[in-house]
């Protein structure tokens, strides 16, 4: 170890030593060469001996589920859950509990946050239902349903999706939609989140879900985060899609709850793949031209999208993105909304991000405003109050999907002869939050900002910064929190205006999750309006593991990393790949004239899906068809440029 003014390097022969990829001490091997005492004059000089006294920047991310629903939801309750909010609590901040399947489950490692986001609609009244509360029982269909969920799983199975069809359609049953039942229940939620609340430890989110299906199960539901605690959230009652299913009302009543209370709200759209074409769709929900108040409105109340969860991925479609290899059969929910009504021609073109992301492009050289600048986030949509995402340990969606030896083989939805399978479910997925501590407002502040990335269920540690003045000595600082903060804008933000003749420059980085697999490879995804008023996409590989025996072709493709699972033991070796990857990359085809906007995806080497877990745990013999292995990735939000 050697003293360079006030910087300490760290060299151990041609190894480098990476002491951490969000806030270390400067660290190199002897084979790429020293920090410049200039550089590191620049960063490090400080008033005392600490490099770390008075620096204001996110160190580490903060990590979090911010869809999660417990026997307090309708259709969680109905469907047999029993687990309550402070079970889901408990179980987010690392305790052990008992599912409601009778085994005992744990998380690999606590998560730093979460956000219980029980339904608005009709919070709480199954609980009244289950206990034969005598004016529930005065509705025969509602009598009805009480029945068939006392005889059973099947049973309570079929009247939860019937519950979900009526309010789908909009024929709950009225006493369902009485709200002296949300008030006593919203003011128990609010008290336990405040209980559990643990600043600088743990972050328990107010929050609930605005469940609009816009009139037949096309999913348009938002999860609405509180920055605040119970003092604000409990002066106005969650509003519900009883009224309107329209967004743009919600958007007012978040508006209006804003100017009653002094507190902060957003909204997390998610699930734009059972949408049938609505989530993205380039009008206004009652059909009218897209203006720029309502592009501003949408951004200022969305700023992230769920990516991915439970129900699939909303990031790509391999019909829309034809050129990416890793969008084709990464699952994909694609074939109804949720009631399984089919999609028609051109829906999907309207339910997933990046081509969203793309129209948003176009909107805003109309318009003046981008409707569609979302972040990325990921949540599990548990509704069995457990946010277990990882694949070895995958806890379902409901109860029915709990761990068993034939649960890929469960009707997981199934609404008259349209069925979608258990072995569909996707373990996803994690929110990491780039946050300067784990508070509520900190965490909040940092997802209005979209600093944040998106997991389907590892938690590599991500990095991504743009530019004009990132050079290949930055990638082997080792600090890329100080360079990229320094020089460059995080992700979520967005690039100035281009200096002249010059190109936008990126700094990415990306560590493995310690209990996960090796890295594969890390991408950015470009998308741009070009000079003819066409939507453009391009995928660049910008770093890989195993670079000395893996090089691109002709195309700049570069070949599969290769594949170590071994399905018998549902295990893998980490012998491929590497475990840490950083890279300065240049936009080699930039044009200062033209909107664009970049985002890096992280994939890990191959490992075992959650179905090869289960057929070894279970020695089950699985349908060839079902898929076995997959390649878990990260996605951060975008970096736009607006010339």
């Amino acid at each position: 170890m050697r003293n360079l003014g006030r910087v300490w390097i760290l060299t151990i022969g041609s190894c480098c030593v990476w002491t951490g990829i969000a806030d270390a001490q400067v660290a190199v091997s002897s084979d790429i060469g020293e920090v410049r005492p200039a550089d590191a004059a620049r960063f490090y000089k400080k008033p005392g001996y600490s490099p770390y006294a008075g620096r204001q920047l996110p160190s580490r991310p903060l990590w979090g589920d911010e869809h999660v629903h417990t026997s307090w939801s309708a259709d969680a309750g109905m469907s047999g859950a029993t687990l309550t909010p402070e079970d889901a609590l408990r179980f987010a901040r690392g305790e052990e509990v008992v599912a409601t399947s009778g085994q005992p489950v744990r998380l690999s490692r606590p998560l730093d946050w979460v956000a219980i986001t029980d339904h608005s609609d009709g919070m709480g009244t199954i609980s009244e239902l289950k206990t034969g509360n005598p004016e529930l029982m005065a509705d025969s269909t509602l009598r009805r349903w009480r029945d068939m969920m006392n005889s059973g799983p099947d049973g309570a199975a079929k009247a939860m999706f019937e519950l979900i069809a009526a309010q789908s359609n909009k024929k709950l049953p009225p006493p369902l939609t009485d709200p002296k039942f949300a008030t006593s229940i919203w003011s128990r939620s609010t008290a336990i989140m405040e209980k559990f609340n643990d600043p600088g430890r743990f972050t328990a989110f107010i929050a609930f879900e605005w469940t609009s299906n816009a009139g037949g199960g096309n999913n348009l539901h938002r999860n609405v985060i509180y920055r605040d605690g119970k003092d604000l959230a409990d002066k106005v009652l969650p509003v519900t899609t009883f009224a309107s299913e329209n967004p743009e009302d919600l958007w007012k009543w978040m508006a209006d709850w804003e100017k009653t209370t002094g507190g902060r709200l957003l909204a997390i759209p998610h699930n734009g793949n059972l949408s049938n074409g609505r989530m993205f769709e380039l009008q206004t929900f009652l059909g009218g031209p897209m203006t720029r108040e309502w592009a501003e409105q949408r951004q200022r109340w969305e700023p992230l999208f769920e990516a991915i969860q439970m129900k699939g991925q909303s990031e790509s479609h391999p019909s829309l993105s034809t050129t990416d290899e890793f969008a084709v059969g990464y699952e994909l929910w694609d074939r109804g909304n949720l009631n399984l009504v089919p999609k028609k021609p051109g829906m999907i073109e309207h339910e997933y991000l990046r081509q969203a992301l793309k129209d948003g492009l176009k909107a805003e050289q109309d318009l003046g405003a981008n409707p569609f600048k979302y972040g990325m986030a990921a949540g599990t949509d548990t509704h069995n109050g457990l946010t277990a995402a990882e694949e070895d340990n995958f806890y379902g969606k409901f109860v029915a999907s709990e761990p068993r030896d034939d649960r890929w083989n469960e009707d997981a939805m199934k609404f008259g002869d349209r069925v979608v399978k258990g072995w569909e479910m996707t373990a996803a997925g994690y929110t990491g939050v780039w946050a300067l501590e784990n508070t509520r407002a900190s965490i909040w502040d940092a997802m209005k900002r979209r600093e944040t990335y998106a997991t389907s269920g590892p938690r590599m540690v991500v990095r991504f910064f743009g530019g004009y003045d990132f050079v290949p000595f930055d990638a082997r600082s080792r600090n890329p929190a100080i360079m990229g903060y320094t020089k460059g804008v995080p992700m979520g933000a967005d690039l100035p205006k281009a200096p002249p003749g010059k190109s936008p420059t990126f700094l990415l980085a990306a560590a493995k999750d310690p209990l996960g697999g090796n890295l594969d490879r890390i991408q950015v995804i470009k998308g741009w309006l070009d000079r003819n008023g066409q939507l453009q996409e391009r995928i660049f590989d910008v770093v890989w593991g195993d670079a000395d025996r893996r090089k691109p072709d002709a195309a700049g493709r570069v070949p599969p990393v290769g594949n170590t699972v071994d399905l018998a033991t549902a295990s893998w070796s980490n012998s491929i790949g590497d475990p840490e990857l950083i890279v300065v990359w240049t936009d080699p085809q930039f044009d200062p004239s033209l909107r664009a906007f970049y985002y890096a995806r992280v994939l890990e080497i191959p490992t075992p899906r959650w179905t090869a877990y289960d057929a070894a745990y279970f020695r089950v013999k699985i349908d060839p068809k079902v898929p076995v292995i997959t390649q878990e990735r990260a996605f951060t939000s975008p970096i736009w440029y607006t010339p």
